[in-house]
Order: structure tokens, then sequence, then C-alpha cells
């Protein structure tokens, strides 16, 4: 402020303005500061965040794009299609702005293009986790449910990478604070797999999403939303104008598909693993809501009852559902329900579990799960592969391991279809919702061009899966190249 005017005020003839918002050097101070921050934006604004980001270790590692206007052409290779159980040859395929665009003849393809040589090796879709937790994976329920949800955030970008880096370039999220996340990935701020999102599970009181402490009860009209509520892990909702509520915020925060609690589970300790949770009328308000946006409602369930509600309910897809008999699996394929199914065998790869409670259950659900893949071949029920890792530290690494475990109840490429072409078709119920409007999980003309080189015979086995550090070569994701050691 210029000496004129301060002794004017001193003198009283202008008035205190504590505000100077609106003054000449003010503004022309803002404009300059605009015009200043637009020029570093333009300069190097991107790369000053993926810096900020690179410290936390979350800094895309894209190694390449395809040159601007010319095809990129993967040569000499065996693929699986993610349909078709046997691998093909004699083909290459062709990839134009994020699409596969041909798979001509070997050598028949454009020559003004990009060639990447797979030296021989096997190809395959980007794989698909149809049950994930992308920010409840790498914590432990402890953090999950009291730390600062930042730090929280913090180590599921971290994980996205490593997600990414395993060869599974899509998740279905089912439950859990993840549109921050999948923002960041789609932004190229952080790297990571397409994310499916359903945004916080819905429960009843008493359900699997219910993960307050007992010291907690009652809880009246006038409390504020426990922690888990708050940062958006669950919704607890009772009757169905509320599970209405509940649905129809996460449809509005952009979940692709709805994801409620219709029975008891393995990590919540209060509610029994037999119990139905949810009326059916509560159950149809959130089916009714997520068709009038033009998508579908996921269930978490194990037992006959609460799958058989949930069925009638109108869900569409079955989370775990180990615990069913032949009457509700022949109801699932009637209904043409899809089966999401985990291998849970309570081995060295199991979520950890230090409560008796949570050790019963999970034995009650381990005995239930070979019975279970056997009826869902047999039945002929439309299965997808999912894991279901959660609030396990470390446990993560074992992703595509647990898809070569598969291999025990079916023929290896049957098992891979499962974690990519039966998996896209599962994926592709979110409809308009579908926040990638594409196929995923196929090599076909028109696919999403997610692509991943192998060492090794997916026709054989599918043990290499479980070593993605030395045995996959190549990451691609959306024609872009994440990871290439082809040499």
């Amino acid at each position: 402020m210029c000496m004129t005017c301060c002794e004017a005020i001193e003198k009283g003839v202008v008035a205190i303005n504590p505000c100077l918002c609106g003054a000449p050097e003010t503004q022309a101070a803002m404009h300059r500061i605009e015009a200043d921050i637009s020029r570093r934006q333009f300069m190097g604004g991107s790369a000053a965040v993926i810096g900020m980001f690179a410290g936390f270790g979350l800094a895309p590692r894209e190694l390449r794009a395809q040159s601007p206007g010319r095809p990129m052409v993967l040569t000499n290779l065996r693929f699986f299609d993610g349909v078709t159980l046997a691998m093909q040859t004699g083909r290459d395929i062709v990839i134009e702005g994020g699409h596969i665009t041909a798979l001509p003849a070997t050598g028949a393809g454009p020559q003004d293009a990009d060639i990447i040589d797979c030296g021989g090796r096997s190809v395959t879709p980007g794989l698909i986790d149809c049950h994930w937790h992308a920010t409840l994976v790498s914590v432990t329920q402890l953090a999950a449910l009291t730390q600062d949800i930042a730090f929280v955030h913090l180590v599921a970008g971290q994980e996205a990478g490593a997600t990414l880096m395993r060869g599974f370039t899509t998740v279905r999220d089912t439950g859990g604070p993840v549109f921050g996340l999948k923002m960041a990935i789609d932004r190229g701020v952080v790297s990571g797999p397409r994310i499916f999102p359903s945004g916080a599970m819905i429960s009843q009181t008493s359900g699997h999403g219910d993960f307050r402490l007992l010291n907690t009860l009652p809880r009246m009209p006038g409390n504020a939303p426990d922690y888990t509520e708050a940062t958006g892990v669950a919704a607890i909702a009772d009757g169905a104008d509320e599970v209405l509520r509940r649905t129809r915020e996460q449809l509005m925060r952009g979940a692709s598909q709805i994801k409620i609690m219709a029975g008891g589970g393995v990590t919540s300790l209060y509610d029994p693993l037999d119990t139905a949770q949810f009326l059916q009328e509560e159950m149809e308000a959130a089916v009714r809501a997520a068709a009038d946006w033009g998508t579908y409602v996921c269930s978490h369930v194990y037992t006959p009852e609460g799958i058989q509600r949930a069925l009638r309910a109108g869900v569409k897809s079955i989370e775990h559902g180990q615990l069913a008999d032949l009457e509700t699996v022949r109801m699932m394929r009637e209904e043409g329900a899809w089966w999401s199914i985990q291998p849970f065998l309570q081995d060295e790869d199991s979520n950890p579990r230090s409560d008796p409670v949570q050790q019963q259950k999970a034995e009650e659900v381990a005995r239930g799960t070979v019975r279970a893949f056997e009826m869902g071949r047999s039945e002929g029920v439309s299965m997808a592969f999912g894991t279901d890792i959660l609030m396990n530290p470390g446990g993560s690494q074992s992703q595509g391991r647990q898809l070569a475990k598969l291999t025990r109840f079916m023929p290896p490429l049957e098992a891979l279809s499962m974690a990519t072409g039966r998996a896209g078709d599962l994926l592709a119920l979110s409809g308009p919702r579908d926040p990638y409007q594409g196929r995923l999980g196929i090599i076909a003309e028109g696919a999403h061009a997610d692509i991943l080189v192998w060492d090794g015979d997916p026709e054989n086995d599918l043990d290499f899966l479980g070593d993605p550090g030395a045995n996959l070569r190549l990451v691609m994701k959306g024609g872009r190249i994440f990871k290439e050691q082809l040499a």
C-alpha cells in the first residue's frame, strides 16, 4: 500500500479496509500469478505432480506408448484369446489407438509399424480379478479400521502399481473407498489396473459390513457415522428406504455396480456364517435402484438360504457361495446369475485370522470350496475368478498363484478363461456404467489392448503366473507398455 494511502487512513479521511481483494494492485498481482501458474502447468505441471508421487513410490511406470500415427504389431507369438480353449498360432496382433484392430496372418499386417517380437512366447489377455479390494488389500484390519485414511490411500496407490506388474490389468473392486484411486490411475497420476468400483459395501446393522465395536451400541438417530462409514468402507442401512438411499449414494459417486452383504462372513466377528442378512424387500430396493442406472447388484453370501433370497431379489452376481447346495447351484444357473468364486482353501495364502471365531468360519468355508467348484462346473453355472485378498499385507503377491490353483478343479486354459474372457463378460453387466466402454479380457478385434507376454505354456499349467517377476515379460494396458523384458 502506498504512503499517501496510509497517511489518509491515519487521518481518518479513508476508512480502513482489511480486505484488499478488489484493489487494482491485488488484481494485477493475481493475474500475474495465474499467468505464471498456467505457464508452469503447460511446461511441466504434470511432471511436477508425478515427481511428487514418486517420493511415495507411486509414479507411473509406463515405458512407452504407441508412436503417433503408427500402429503397433506384436509378432512371433502363440496366443490365448480368452475364449477359445486352445493356443493359437500364425497370427500377429495389431494395435492402434489403445485397441486391437486386427489379427492378420503373421507378416501380413501393416509394414509401417512399431514391431514387437515376442520371441515365440505365450500371449494372453490382461488378467481380471473380479473380487478385489484395492484400498483394503495391503493394510491390516486394525489399520483399515483406525488409521488416518490418507495412509490407507497411499498404501493402496503403491499396491495398485504392483497389481498391474502382476499382470492384472483390470479389477472389480467389491467394496471400499476406491473412487479417488481409480481417478488417479485413469488420469495417469499413478499406475495401476482399470477399476470397476462398487464404493461402500452396503450392510444391515449386525451384518458383514458392520465393523463397529460393541461398546458403540446402541446407535441413536443423532449419532455420527463411525469411521468405516465416514471413510466410505461400508454403509449401514436398515429398511428398504435406507438401502435405497445408500445405493443411490454409491451410484452418485460413480459405482459401476453395487455390493450388498446378504449373509455372514469370515472377517467380521459378530455375524455368524449361517445368518441370512437383509430382507428380500431390502435387497430388491438395491436391485431396483441399480437397474434404474443400467447396472446390477453383486452380493457377498455363503449359505443356500442367503443365496436363494438374493437371487429372488434379482442379484446378478453371487460373491463366494462356497456353502451352496445343489438346489441353490441349479437356481443360480436358471436365473442366469454369475458365480464369482475364490479358491478359499485355508492354506498358506489365506487371509490371516487370529481370532478363533474367524478361524472356525474360515475352515468351514474351505471345506465347501472344492465341492462348490465341482458343482458349478458340472451344472454349467457362469463362473468368474476372484481372490478377495483382504487386510493382508504382503498377501497380494499370491494373486497369480491363486489363479493357478484353479487347475486343481479344471484344465489350465479353462481356469485362465475365468480370469479373462469370462471375467470380461461379468464386467459387461455394468452396461452404461462401465467406466471403460469396451471389451475386456479377450484378444479380438475391437477389444482394449490389454496384453501380457509370458514365459510359460498355459496349455500345460499355470504355475508361471505365481512368479510374474521372472515370467511376465511384457505388460500392456490400453496399448501402453508398462513393462518390457523381451530381449
